[in-house]
């Protein structure tokens, strides 16, 4: 993700959780009866005389089936009248959807006329997802004579684009937008989208799918909902990258999405930075892990985004250059969790993240940087953090962790202190 001002926060910000999905078998209900119109006849009790009542989870298992493939094929005479029916028909109806479904999560038999249940939603975008998304559902039907019902659904958690209204779609050379802003909005979302795709393929290859899928909300609020967040976490954030939810670990399966409000008072170089910054970790996802430091992650994003803009390190870094001109500045390298959304001082760790990336990239050419990124998800630490990267700075620079500070340290009074 990245902070207006030119900061930016990850994408593995954060990969959103993947969740394993409990279900629950509902064993139909039996009830044993005597049979009707006959007396003296002995009344069996056993599974002989059983009548078993039909297991309604099938019924609406199929019914749920043949909603989403309604939606799918934009076939509205499949599905029913009313909100729960024809609305979402409406509101995708230009969402290029490759697949949609459910799959009941939880479920108990109803002993009435009235259920509800848990499930999951998945949908993939045509040419941009190898895997669904998947994000939890909560459905309620109502019985009358003809059969079942959906009357509602309401999402649990992350929403869906079509939740909040109709969606936009705005197709580019390297991406698509999609989203309730506005058609000029999306456009020059796009534009700055295919901007970035080959300012990033300049650096990272040609590894990675080079295409970008992006949401571009029209409302702060639409941007926390379609996060799951709560209202202003990431507010100062102009983008995230989240991993979609429900894509197999190992699967590059990211979107961008746009936080609208603080991405509209940027400028067209700071759209570019920071549309490049978030490229950047769809690029890497494949090289990302879960023990992959914050500040390589940021900062590799930070290099490729102002690389070719002409940016002074002073206006690249501003918080960094007043802190390295105060008396006794010695620098560290960021934490994780120096990059939480609203933790004070997260601009300048962006910062320190963007000049320990960068110093690398001049000093010792970016393929280097490259290498050493991708040699951090080769094999995850079997000692403490510190030691890891010593040994991967070793191997990589042919100098430890202290000496590579001291490198650093003396580079940022370079840049910064006069």
């Amino acid at each position: 993700m990245r902070p207006t001002g030119g900061r930016s926060a990850s994408g593995s910000a954060p990969p959103l959780s993947r969740r394993a999905a409990l279900l629950l078998a509902a064993a139909g209900l039996v009830q044993l009866s005597p049979p009707r119109g006959r007396t003296g006849v002995p009344v069996l009790t056993g599974p002989t005389a059983a009548a078993t009542v039909p297991a309604v989870r099938p019924e609406l298992e199929e019914l749920l089936a043949g909603r989403a493939r309604a939606l799918l094929r934009r076939d509205a005479a499949a599905l029913p009248a009313g909100e729960a029916g024809q609305a979402p028909l409406r509101r995708l109806a230009d969402l290029p959807l490759a697949e949609l479904s459910y799959r009941v999560t939880e479920f108990t038999e109803p002993a009435g006329t009235s259920v509800t249940l848990a499930a999951e939603l998945g949908w993939r975008v045509a040419e941009y997802d190898e895997y669904p998304a998947v994000l939890r559902r909560r459905l309620s039907f109502e019985r009358a004579a003809e059969g079942w019902h959906l009357t509602q659904e309401q999402p649990e958690g992350p929403v869906a684009p079509w939740d909040l209204g109709p969606v936009s779609v705005v197709r580019g050379k390297h991406c698509l937008v999609l989203g309730q802003a506005a058609p000029a909005e999306l456009a020059r979302t796009a534009a700055a989208a295919d901007q970035a795709v080959p300012l990033v393929g300049e650096v990272w290859g040609a590894g990675w799918p080079g295409k970008l899928l992006i949401g571009h909300p029209a409302t702060a609020e639409q941007f926390d909902r379609l996060l799951g967040t709560p209202a202003g976490q990431y507010a100062g954030i102009a983008a995230v990258t989240t991993a979609a939810a429900g894509a197999p670990v190992r699967t590059p399966a990211d979107r961008i999405l746009i936080n609208p409000q603080a991405y509209a008072g940027l400028s067209d170089l700071g759209r570019r930075v920071v549309t490049v910054h978030e490229a950047t970790h769809v690029a890497t996802r494949a090289d990302t892990k879960p023990w992959t430091p914050l500040w390589l992650s940021e900062g590799v994003a930070d290099h490729t985004g102002y690389r070719g803009t002409n940016r002074t390190p002073q206006q690249i870094a501003p918080e960094l250059a007043r802190a390295a001109a105060a008396p006794g500045f010695s620098p560290r390298l960021p934490a994780d969790t120096d990059f939480t959304a609203g933790a004070a001082g997260i601009a300048l760790a962006y910062e320190l993240a963007w000049s320990a990336c960068d110093l690398m990239a001049r000093r010792f050419g970016e393929r280097r940087l490259v290498a050493f990124y991708r040699a951090t998800a080769a094999a995850g630490p079997v000692t403490t953090r510190e030691e890891w990267l010593d040994g991967l700075l070793r191997s990589t620079y042919g100098l430890g962790l202290d000496e590579f500070t001291r490198l650093w340290a003396d580079d940022l009074h370079q840049r910064f202190a006069h």
